[in-house]
């Protein structure tokens, strides 16, 4: 139904200037006219134009985050920041959920709950350190550190998709290049061979029979490899079959030691900076458990959770899960009795990441040649089985 708004005097006098749903414009002043209101201006609202929904990036809530701090701590209004941020925000959708944020605020909710409305946007790890931020009154200190602790994780994100993105190109070209020398270019090769006659040599006839294959069973082979690939997916997300799968990537050479110093890296950072902001250790490690993206270390977590609320050191359960290297468990153990747990976790976040990017370029290092050395030969092998009877044929011709 269209809104109107107007202005007008309602009985007594008093000046109103107010909104009304109407069918049409002689309605809406048949309405007020009922309502006493004498109507002296009204014109239709237009309907403001539908927002794209856009994706909210991490690189979004970091600059609002920065952003936010900055305005906070040279003393502006929560209500005013807020309002500020949602107006000059590129991403229209972000934008909207800051007004819903501000709108929140403004009728007396926290700025954390209101944070806690939008959990798809802004995670546990944000809300929380938000609400210590606020209730020790250090809420600009808290965004500063909450905006270095997102950077550090987009940029650690950045690196392994950066790291992958070679190996994955090498290994689709290939795919593609093989796929086409053995349905389009084989089957001419094997025309030929056929008109000549005579036996073939074995490499030939096996790569004419994986042509043939194709040929008649790439359609299935295509269906069979979305079913498996969707297969997995829905199998991974059964409990069952994630904490499977996730031992599994644990135990991969070299992959699996670059996942755990990621877990670990990411453990430490968070937790450290959730310590330093005054979160309580037992909310801190439900917090980091559910962000900690493999459910094995996740259950390590939580298990060491369960240990410390029984009035334990966290060094002592950590060290039993085995998912953590000793080093790790000693420097805990070093901050709990030092009591600056909060500086060595941030000390080991450091150290570990170092060694991620050490891992992501010996991972590099070592897929690139190990790719190549695979292409090479698969195409050499197509090549030269397809050549052996041409070589053949030269040889009875002398």
């Amino acid at each position: 139904m269209p809104v109107f708004a107007y202005a007008g005097k309602a009985k007594g006098g008093k000046s109103v200037t107010a909104e009304v749903n109407a069918d049409n414009r002689e309605a809406a002043i048949d309405q007020l006219r009922s309502q006493g209101v004498t109507v002296t201006s009204i014109d239709e609202k237009k309907k403001k134009a539908a927002v794209k929904k856009q994706k909210v990036t991490d690189k979004d809530i970091v600059v609002f985050t920065r952003q936010f701090a900055t305005m906070i701590g040279a003393g502006l209004p929560l209500v005013q920041c807020l309002e500020i941020l949602s107006t000059q925000c590129d991403n229209k959708s972000f934008g909207a959920i800051v007004g819903e944020v501000k709108a929140d605020v403004e009728t007396g909710t926290t700025f954390a709950d209101g944070l806690k409305k939008h959990p798809k946007v802004f995670s546990g790890l944000y809300s929380n350190m938000v609400q210590a931020g606020e209730i020790g009154g250090a809420l600009d200190t808290t965004l500063i550190r909450l905006a270095a602790q997102l950077e550090k994780a987009a940029k650690l994100k950045s690196q392994i998709k950066a790291a992958m993105v070679y190996p994955t190109a090498i290994m689709a070209v290939a795919l593609i290049v093989v796929s086409v020398l053995l349905v389009f270019v084989i089957p001419i090769f094997a025309k030929m061979f056929a008109d000549f006659g005579g036996s073939l040599p074995a490499p030939t006839q096996f790569v004419m029979g994986v042509s043939e294959f194709m040929q008649s069973y790439i359609v299935f082979m295509i269906m069979g490899a979305g079913g498996a690939i969707f297969g997995l997916k829905k199998y991974y997300e059964t409990k069952g079959g994630r904490l499977n799968i996730d031992k599994l990537m644990l135990k991969l050479p070299v992959a699996g030691d670059l996942i755990r110093k990621i877990s670990v890296a990411q453990f430490t950072r968070t937790f450290g900076t959730l310590l330093q902001s005054g979160v309580p250790i037992m909310e801190g490690l439900e917090i980091v458990a559910r962000i900690a993206g493999n459910i094995v270390v996740q259950n390590a977590i939580m298990e060491a959770r369960t240990i410390v609320g029984e009035g334990k050191t966290l060094s002592e359960p950590l060290g039993k899960t085995g998912v953590f290297p000793p080093m790790v468990v000693q420097m805990i153990n070093v901050g709990e009795a030092t009591g600056a747990l909060d500086a060595m976790l941030g000390k080991i976040a450091d150290f570990f990441d170092d060694e991620v990017d050490a891992a992501v370029s010996a991972l590099t290092a070592l897929l690139e040649p190990m790719l190549m050395v695979f292409l090479g030969t698969v195409i050499g092998f197509i090549v030269i089985a397809m050549y052996l009877p041409i070589f053949k044929m030269a040889s009875v011709v002398g």
